[in-house]
């Protein structure tokens, strides 16, 4: 059976799994950052209410077993123990039966997250990370040939998500048919970064050159991943040059990051080995029992590849879904529609004890959102801003801050540390929270280069409609700590 693996994807595969566990440590960490005040027992969307009303079956979670907020700490710790030790290159010297171990141990604790995160983790970075992290277990350490089977498994990944990324465009908004969408997508999409603006400011003539590459490598190129080498490293160096440019021009949390590191795999090992500075071992073993293991993986992941492949080629593609529990084939896309103008959810509070036309309102920063026009748009990715990508959302449609908004009002309201600490700046004093707060919503624009270089700003605001009246505490009862 040795034709089921293939020596010369030994650099590959390095790059991958590096990259990966990169990716993977970046996740955890974010996890343990922000968990507390979104899941947590006292956060907006508590863990202990969903996994009460889930079953185990439809969300596998290790939290079904145990939940605590210092358990959910000791598992991101964990993941990020096991993530380090892979970047660090000491899981690569386990043996088989360790990097499995290891690797299945990172899947497990991420699948857990995922399955308890709710709306904050209904992204579909976080289930291309479970996905990618699950093919990662069966590729096998340094001294082991890497399996062919998972290194196809893995070009196929890539093909549905940048394939189902194109088809979503195509069928979607009539501007990516008519190649207009990246008049507005650079302005308007969820998190720009210091660049966004220079992109928005490119001529109409380039938008569509934009647009035309885009639909080009998800609906052309793609297919070349399918083909032997060397066009499929020709079409995988496509989709990372793609993808450097989409890293660039703004921030999508690790998303156009984790699909640069799945080209990576499809890249032909010697090339990264005349460029890295790694060393081929001179036996690489290709134990019978691991190879059997990877066949049966296989047949069972081309199983359940049949409704995402049919889902492709449906009228109605649905984008970003799982068809079963443990998110191990999945379907993919992003901004199958594109909003022409940007409307940006400012908050304010006030101490004022009874707030009229006199009062002052004073805004919360966020960390990665627009908020004060002077600020440059950060760099935030591959990091993930998991409150401000949402609030982008309400922006849009108000329905999307369902349960989560009011609870988020509440807690701010409280003062409590742990939310505040998701933001960049509070205008109010450690103990000392605000008596009212409300919500507004404003038209930004990117400012011209006549209006930057008079006043210094980023961005234009206009002051579009009150979305939550001034609410205060009162309106909450306590709750229980």
């Amino acid at each position: 059976m040795e034709w089921l693996s293939d020596p010369g994807y030994w650099a590959s595969r390095w790059v991958f799994t590096r990259g990966l566990a990169v990716i993977y440590l970046i996740a955890f960490v974010a996890a343990l950052r922000q968990f507390r005040p979104l899941i947590g027992t006292r956060g907006m969307l508590p863990a202990p209410r969903h996994l009460a009303r889930t079953p185990f079956r439809r969300a596998p979670s290790l939290f079904h077993l145990h939940w605590s907020d210092r358990f959910f700490a000791a598992v991101c710790w964990g993941g990020i123990a096991g993530s380090a030790a892979a970047v660090a290159g000491l899981v690569d010297r386990l043996p088989l039966a360790g990097w499995i171990a290891v690797w299945a141990l990172l899947w497990a604790l991420y699948l857990s997250i995922v399955n308890v995160g709710q709306t904050w983790y209904g992204f579909g970075w976080e289930s291309l990370l479970v996905e990618a992290g699950f093919l990662a277990i069966w590729l096998g350490p340094a001294d082991v040939a890497p399996p062919v089977l998972i290194l196809w498994l893995l070009r196929w990944l890539l093909f549905r998500l940048e394939f189902g990324a194109g088809l979503i465009k195509l069928r979607g908004d009539p501007c990516w048919r008519d190649l207009t969408c990246l008049h507005y997508h650079h302005e308007t999409q969820p998190m720009p970064n210091a660049a966004s603006r220079w992109f928005h400011r490119l001529s109409p003539r380039m938008h569509r050159i934009e647009a035309l590459a885009n639909h080009a490598t998800q609906l052309v190129v793609v297919w070349g991943l399918l083909l032997p080498q060397p066009v499929a490293t020709a079409a995988a160096v496509v989709v990372i040059v793609t993808q450097g440019y989409l890293v660039l021009s703004g921030n999508f949390a690790w998303l156009n990051w984790l699909t640069l590191v799945l080209a990576t795999s499809v890249v032909d090992g010697r090339i990264w080995e005349a460029v890295l500075p790694v060393e081929r071992p001179a036996q690489l073993a290709a134990p019978l029992w691991h190879q059997v293991l990877v066949v049966v993986v296989t047949a069972g992941l081309l199983a359940l590849s049949w409704r995402p492949a049919r889902n492709l080629f449906s009228r109605r593609q649905v984008m970003n879904a799982s068809f079963d529990p443990l998110r191990l084939v999945n379907t993919y896309g992003a901004f199958g529609s594109v909003t022409r103008t940007r409307n940006e959810v400012i908050i304010e509070g006030t101490d004022d004890p009874r707030p009229g036309p006199g009062t002052v309102w004073r805004e919360y920063e966020f960390r990665g959102k627009p908020g004060d026009v002077r600020r440059r748009p950060p760099q935030v990715a591959p990091y993930h801003l998991r409150l401000d990508w949402m609030l982008w959302f309400v922006g849009i449609d108000p329905r999307y801050g369902g349960r989560w908004l009011p609870e988020f009002l509440r807690l701010l309201l409280e003062g409590d540390r742990d939310t505040v600490r998701l933001l960049r700046s509070s205008p109010f004093p450690p103990g000392a929270p605000p008596t009212f707060v409300r919500v507004r919503l404003f038209r930004y624009r990117f400012s011209t280069p006549e209006e930057r270089r008079e006043s210094g700003v980023w961005w234009v605001r206009t002051p579009v409609r009150v979305l939550v009246d001034p609410v205060s505490s009162d309106r909450w009862a306590p709750r229980s700590r």
